[in-house]
Protein backbone atom coordinates (compact mmCIF):
# COMPACT_ATOMS: atom_id res chain seq x y z
CA UNK A 1 0.00 0.00 0.00
CA UNK A 2 3.03 2.17 0.05
CA UNK A 3 3.23 3.07 -3.31
CA UNK A 4 -0.75 3.54 -3.40
CA UNK A 5 -0.03 6.19 -0.80
CA UNK A 6 2.19 8.43 -2.74
CA UNK A 7 0.70 8.12 -5.44
CA UNK A 8 -2.40 9.14 -4.08
CA UNK A 9 -0.78 11.87 -1.66
CA UNK A 10 1.86 13.47 -4.48
CA UNK A 11 -2.22 13.31 -6.69
CA UNK A 12 -3.81 15.30 -4.36
CA UNK A 13 -1.38 17.66 -4.25
CA UNK A 14 -1.54 18.33 -7.90
CA UNK A 15 -5.23 18.44 -8.37
CA UNK A 16 -4.81 21.00 -5.11
CA UNK A 17 -2.45 23.49 -7.06
CA UNK A 18 -5.64 23.77 -10.25
CA UNK A 19 -6.59 26.83 -9.34
CA UNK A 20 -10.22 27.21 -10.05
CA UNK A 21 -10.14 30.83 -9.29
CA UNK A 22 -7.53 31.93 -11.11
CA UNK A 23 -9.14 30.34 -14.14
CA UNK A 24 -12.28 32.15 -13.55
CA UNK A 25 -10.42 35.55 -13.21
CA UNK A 26 -8.75 34.79 -16.20
CA UNK A 27 -12.04 33.76 -18.23
CA UNK A 28 -14.11 35.67 -17.19
CA UNK A 29 -12.97 39.59 -16.81
CA UNK A 30 -9.31 38.75 -18.12
CA UNK A 31 -7.87 39.29 -14.86
CA UNK A 32 -4.92 37.95 -12.64
CA UNK A 33 -6.34 37.80 -9.23
CA UNK A 34 -3.24 37.50 -7.61
CA UNK A 35 -3.00 40.97 -8.05
CA UNK A 36 -5.99 42.20 -6.55
CA UNK A 37 -7.23 42.44 -2.88
CA UNK A 38 -5.97 40.56 -0.64
CA UNK A 39 -3.46 38.43 -3.43
CA UNK A 40 -5.20 34.88 -2.52
CA UNK A 41 -6.86 32.93 -4.77
CA UNK A 42 -10.06 31.81 -3.22
CA UNK A 43 -13.97 32.55 -3.52
CA UNK A 44 -13.77 35.68 -1.74
CA UNK A 45 -11.92 37.28 -4.34
CA UNK A 46 -13.94 35.83 -6.98
CA UNK A 47 -17.07 37.33 -5.15
CA UNK A 48 -15.06 40.56 -4.94
CA UNK A 49 -13.54 41.04 -8.58
CA UNK A 50 -15.19 39.04 -11.08
CA UNK A 51 -18.84 38.54 -9.88
CA UNK A 52 -20.83 36.85 -6.40
CA UNK A 53 -22.25 33.88 -8.97
CA UNK A 54 -19.16 32.91 -9.42
CA UNK A 55 -17.83 32.21 -6.41
CA UNK A 56 -20.39 29.49 -6.13
CA UNK A 57 -18.68 27.06 -8.55
CA UNK A 58 -15.22 28.04 -7.32
CA UNK A 59 -16.30 27.30 -3.76
CA UNK A 60 -17.67 23.63 -4.47
CA UNK A 61 -14.58 22.92 -6.58
CA UNK A 62 -12.21 23.80 -3.79
CA UNK A 63 -13.84 21.48 -1.67
CA UNK A 64 -14.36 18.86 -4.08
CA UNK A 65 -10.77 18.47 -4.68
CA UNK A 66 -9.91 18.43 -1.19
CA UNK A 67 -12.85 15.85 -0.74
CA UNK A 68 -12.42 13.37 -3.83
CA UNK A 69 -9.07 12.44 -2.15
CA UNK A 70 -9.81 11.21 1.10
CA UNK A 71 -12.67 9.61 -0.28
CA UNK A 72 -10.61 7.57 -2.81
CA UNK A 73 -8.26 6.87 0.21
CA UNK A 74 -11.34 5.46 1.92
CA UNK A 75 -12.47 3.36 -1.28
CA UNK A 76 -8.92 2.13 -1.84
CA UNK A 77 -8.72 0.62 1.91
CA UNK A 78 -6.18 2.90 2.68
CA UNK A 79 -5.96 4.11 6.51
CA UNK A 80 -7.81 7.00 7.47
CA UNK A 81 -4.29 8.72 7.90
CA UNK A 82 -3.43 8.18 4.81
CA UNK A 83 -6.78 9.40 3.39
CA UNK A 84 -6.03 12.45 6.05
CA UNK A 85 -2.80 12.97 4.48
CA UNK A 86 -4.08 13.39 0.91
CA UNK A 87 -6.81 16.05 1.54
CA UNK A 88 -3.96 18.09 3.82
CA UNK A 89 -1.60 17.47 0.15
CA UNK A 90 -5.26 19.19 -1.89
CA UNK A 91 -4.69 22.00 0.70
CA UNK A 92 -1.33 22.44 0.81
CA UNK A 93 -1.87 22.04 -3.10
CA UNK A 94 -4.49 24.62 -3.20
CA UNK A 95 -2.18 27.36 -0.90
CA UNK A 96 1.21 26.64 -2.93
CA UNK A 97 -0.21 25.95 -6.40
CA UNK A 98 2.79 23.92 -8.38
CA UNK A 99 1.25 25.54 -11.09
CA UNK A 100 1.36 29.03 -10.45
CA UNK A 101 4.83 29.69 -9.05
CA UNK A 102 3.77 28.56 -5.89
CA UNK A 103 1.08 30.65 -4.91
CA UNK A 104 -2.45 30.14 -4.17
CA UNK A 105 -4.96 30.86 -1.51
CA UNK A 106 -6.11 30.19 1.93
CA UNK A 107 -7.13 26.76 2.41
CA UNK A 108 -10.94 27.76 3.88
CA UNK A 109 -12.82 25.57 0.63
CA UNK A 110 -10.17 22.52 1.08
CA UNK A 111 -10.58 22.63 4.79
CA UNK A 112 -14.15 22.18 4.04
CA UNK A 113 -13.56 19.36 2.21
CA UNK A 114 -11.36 17.46 4.22
CA UNK A 115 -13.95 18.03 6.88
CA UNK A 116 -16.65 16.65 4.85
CA UNK A 117 -14.70 13.56 3.87
CA UNK A 118 -13.69 12.55 7.52
CA UNK A 119 -16.21 13.92 10.01
CA UNK A 120 -18.89 15.71 7.84
CA UNK A 121 -20.29 17.37 11.62
CA UNK A 122 -16.95 19.26 11.44
CA UNK A 123 -18.46 20.85 8.02
CA UNK A 124 -21.56 22.28 9.37
CA UNK A 125 -19.07 23.25 12.13
CA UNK A 126 -16.93 25.11 10.37
CA UNK A 127 -19.93 26.95 8.18
CA UNK A 128 -21.26 27.95 11.59
CA UNK A 129 -17.73 29.79 12.57
CA UNK A 130 -17.43 31.33 8.97
CA UNK A 131 -20.75 32.22 8.92
CA UNK A 132 -21.28 33.98 12.13
CA UNK A 133 -17.52 36.28 11.12
CA UNK A 134 -19.06 36.85 7.32
CA UNK A 135 -21.88 38.79 9.03
CA UNK A 136 -19.69 40.43 11.21
CA UNK A 137 -17.58 41.55 8.06
CA UNK A 138 -14.43 39.07 8.35
CA UNK A 139 -14.53 35.23 8.96
CA UNK A 140 -10.45 35.20 8.94
CA UNK A 141 -10.05 34.84 12.79
CA UNK A 142 -12.90 32.68 12.57
CA UNK A 143 -11.50 30.38 10.70
CA UNK A 144 -9.13 29.08 13.80
CA UNK A 145 -11.81 29.09 15.99
CA UNK A 146 -13.61 27.19 13.96
CA UNK A 147 -10.23 24.79 13.70
CA UNK A 148 -8.92 25.44 17.22
CA UNK A 149 -12.56 23.67 18.69
CA UNK A 150 -12.86 21.15 16.31
CA UNK A 151 -11.57 18.20 18.14
CA UNK A 152 -13.73 19.19 21.48
CA UNK A 153 -16.34 19.35 18.37
CA UNK A 154 -15.44 15.49 17.81
CA UNK A 155 -14.65 14.58 20.97
CA UNK A 156 -18.58 15.20 22.07
CA UNK A 157 -19.86 14.07 18.47
CA UNK A 158 -17.68 10.81 19.16
CA UNK A 159 -16.11 11.71 16.02
CA UNK A 160 -12.54 10.30 14.35
CA UNK A 161 -9.30 10.64 16.28
CA UNK A 162 -7.93 11.45 13.19
CA UNK A 163 -9.26 14.98 14.02
CA UNK A 164 -7.04 16.10 16.56
CA UNK A 165 -3.48 15.81 14.51
CA UNK A 166 -5.93 17.02 11.19
CA UNK A 167 -6.93 20.21 13.08
CA UNK A 168 -3.20 21.10 14.26
CA UNK A 169 -1.64 20.59 10.77
CA UNK A 170 -4.78 23.39 9.35
CA UNK A 171 -3.48 25.57 12.07
CA UNK A 172 0.44 24.89 11.25
CA UNK A 173 -0.82 25.51 7.00
CA UNK A 174 -2.85 28.70 7.96
CA UNK A 175 -0.16 30.47 9.85
CA UNK A 176 2.42 29.54 7.30
CA UNK A 177 0.26 30.66 4.78
CA UNK A 178 -0.72 33.73 6.47
CA UNK A 179 2.74 34.52 7.28
CA UNK A 180 3.65 33.56 4.18
CA UNK A 181 1.27 35.58 2.31
CA UNK A 182 2.10 34.73 -1.46
CA UNK A 183 5.79 36.13 -1.36
CA UNK A 184 4.55 39.90 0.28
CA UNK A 185 7.60 41.19 1.99
CA UNK A 186 7.35 42.10 5.87
CA UNK A 187 7.78 46.25 6.62
CA UNK A 188 11.57 47.32 7.68
CA UNK A 189 12.60 45.81 11.32
CA UNK A 190 10.24 48.13 13.88
CA UNK A 191 7.03 48.09 15.06
CA UNK A 192 4.87 48.13 11.89
CA UNK A 193 6.77 45.32 11.19
CA UNK A 194 5.44 43.04 14.23
CA UNK A 195 1.86 44.68 13.43
CA UNK A 196 1.65 43.15 10.09
CA UNK A 197 2.89 39.77 11.82
CA UNK A 198 -0.27 39.74 14.10
CA UNK A 199 -2.62 40.87 11.50
CA UNK A 200 -1.62 37.83 8.63
CA UNK A 201 -1.33 35.60 11.74
CA UNK A 202 -4.75 36.41 13.31
CA UNK A 203 -6.64 38.72 10.44
CA UNK A 204 -4.88 37.45 6.98
CA UNK A 205 -4.33 41.07 6.34
CA UNK A 206 -1.14 43.67 6.18
CA UNK A 207 -3.65 46.51 7.03
CA UNK A 208 -6.63 47.79 9.92
CA UNK A 209 -9.30 47.96 7.35
CA UNK A 210 -11.18 44.23 5.73
CA UNK A 211 -13.03 46.25 3.37
CA UNK A 212 -9.77 48.27 1.65
CA UNK A 213 -7.76 45.22 1.97
CA UNK A 214 -10.01 42.83 -0.41
CA UNK A 215 -10.81 45.59 -2.76
CA UNK A 216 -7.57 46.69 -3.53
CA UNK A 217 -6.62 47.37 -7.24
CA UNK A 218 -3.45 46.94 -9.48
CA UNK A 219 -4.08 50.65 -10.04
CA UNK A 220 -4.29 51.85 -5.90
CA UNK A 221 -1.56 49.95 -5.09
CA UNK A 222 0.69 51.56 -8.11
CA UNK A 223 -0.76 55.34 -6.74
CA UNK A 224 0.41 54.64 -3.55
CA UNK A 225 3.81 53.24 -4.33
Amino acid sequence: MIIESALLIIGAYLLGSISSTYLIGRLFGDKDLRQYGSGSLGGSMVWEHVGRWAAIPVILFDIGKAAVPVWLGRYLGLDMPVAAAAGLAAAAGHNWSIFLHFRGGRGMGTFAGIWLGIFPWGLLWMVLWLGTGWRLGDSAPWLLGSVLTMPLLSFFAGGPQIVAPVSGAMILLTLAKRLEANGRPFPPPGPERLKVILRRAFLDRDVASHEEWIRREPESEESGS
